[in-house]
């Protein structure tokens, strides 16, 4: 057994014994039920991090590792999507003790060798983890149990769904998968326990019935906050799935305590039916003049960052919002800088009124082989968009992506 905190600052040895560095910390690859280490980041002189990968390792132990290769890549370290690195992404951070039903933070991380790899196992909550990385884990373990304290205690990384804040990089993992099996009054709980913003992220990774059973068990200011922070469309969704005797009643109350702006964006969603292009729609797009010029487009895009489903298109439209055209990313960067957008874009874009059915919008997005399909009302004005995404899930039902044929799968997930 190898607890995290013993290997980080000891040396990097190479196959002659020689010291080329230190271990700054260790990754490991999710997916598994206890994710193999596939490597580690050493720090070398001038204070450079290099990866080395878990093939080169020989041993490693509480005196550091030990290679057994001659040849060293000495490229920076780069984090790949799917891994994380326990040092910097886990330790110290908030996480939530599925079993019982509570927050917790990480004082250390116990590794052990599983089926010929060296992986993560468990995180170790208590004062022994502590104790441990103050070097004081032998009298101080022994003096905290004297005065009754029992020193261990060990989450095993199965029963452990991380903060989303905090470790960020975890978002690949399915979401809170372990929170979708409690009780919705035992969720409510731990939500309770969370800032904001991470009560927002659980709600938000929740099926939206699950969603609605838990905010229904939380007080009416916690909820209130909560719909505020989440997108319109998933704040629409929850309040539908509401349960029936109370959705109506409970909604306009609802509604009636959050900021005016925030409330009129969930109201119109909700106006829609659930299987419509505007029930299905977001409201977060992003729309320009057609008098602007690329540079200044460019500009406004460094200025907002926008997330990557707000610039699949950029929508061009009039003063009154009356949807004229659509820009790509590519046409924008190759046209000049002091061209017109109306002079690039592709006008009369292919749209969708509110009132169309998922099916129909899900079929649109296939023939056209689009990203994103812009909603319109009656007249023509810009409503919102729905994404490939959003429009595949409701037609074909979660997990559709799976039904794929491999032709049509990332190369890396092959």
């Amino acid at each position: 057994m190898l607890f995290l905190s013993q290997l980080i600052g000891q040396p990097v040895r190479d196959r002659d014994g020689e010291a080329f560095g230190k271990v700054r910390d260790l990754i490991v690859a999710l997916g598994e039920k206890y994710p193999p280490v596939t490597g580690v980041v050493v720090r070398v002189a001038g204070g450079r991090d290099i990866f080395l990968p878990w093939t080169d390792v020989d041993q490693v132990d509480e005196s550091g590792a030990r290679l057994h290769t001659a040849s060293i890549d000495i490229t920076t370290f780069r984090q790949r999507p799917h891994e994380i690195r326990l040092w910097l992404d886990l330790q110290d951070k908030q996480i939530v003790d599925v079993e019982g039903r509570k927050i917790v933070r990480v004082n250390d991380i116990q590794l052990a060798p599983v089926d010929g790899n060296l992986r993560l196992v468990a995180v170790d909550v208590g004062l022994g983890g502590i104790l441990r990385r103050l070097g004081l884990a032998g009298p101080g373990e022994r003096l905290a149990r004297a005065l009754g304290i029992e020193p261990e205690n060990y989450i095993e990384w199965e029963d452990v769904d991380p903060v989303e804040s905090s470790v960020s990089s975890l978002k690949l993992r399915v979401p809170h998968a372990a929170l979708g099996t409690l009780h919705p009054a035992d969720v409510a709980h731990i939500v309770e326990q969370l800032a904001p913003r991470d009560r927002t992220g659980i709600l938000a990774a929740l099926d939206d019935e699950r969603a609605a059973d838990v905010l229904e068990e939380l007080e009416a200011d916690d909820q209130v906050d909560i719909l505020e922070d989440l997108p319109p469309e998933k704040a629409a969704d929850i309040l539908e799935e509401m349960g029936p005797d109370e959705a109506a009643e409970r909604r306009r109350e609802l509604l009636g305590l959050m900021e005016p702006e925030e409330a009129s964006d969930v109201r119109e969603l909700l106006a829609y039916g659930e299987e419509t292009a505007g029930g299905l729609m977001t409201t977060d797009f992003m729309t320009i003049s057609p008098d602007e010029t690329a540079q200044q487009v460019i500009d406004m895009l460094r200025e907002r960052h926008p997330s990557a489903d707000q610039v699949y298109y950029l929508y061009v439209t009039d003063p009154d919002r009356t949807l004229v055209g659509t820009i790509t990313l590519r046409g924008l960067i190759v046209a000049g800088p002091e061209t017109p957008v109306r002079e690039f874009m592709r006008p009369d874009p292919i749209s969708v009124a509110v009132d169309v059915d998922a099916e129909q919008v899900a079929a649109a997005i296939a023939r056209y082989n689009l990203l994103a399909l812009p909603v319109v009302d009656a007249e023509g004005k810009m409503q919102g968009i729905v994404t490939v995404d959003d429009a595949f899930e409701r037609a074909l039902g979660e997990g559709w992506r799976k039904r794929l044929p491999a032709i049509f799968e990332p190369a890396e997930e092959r």
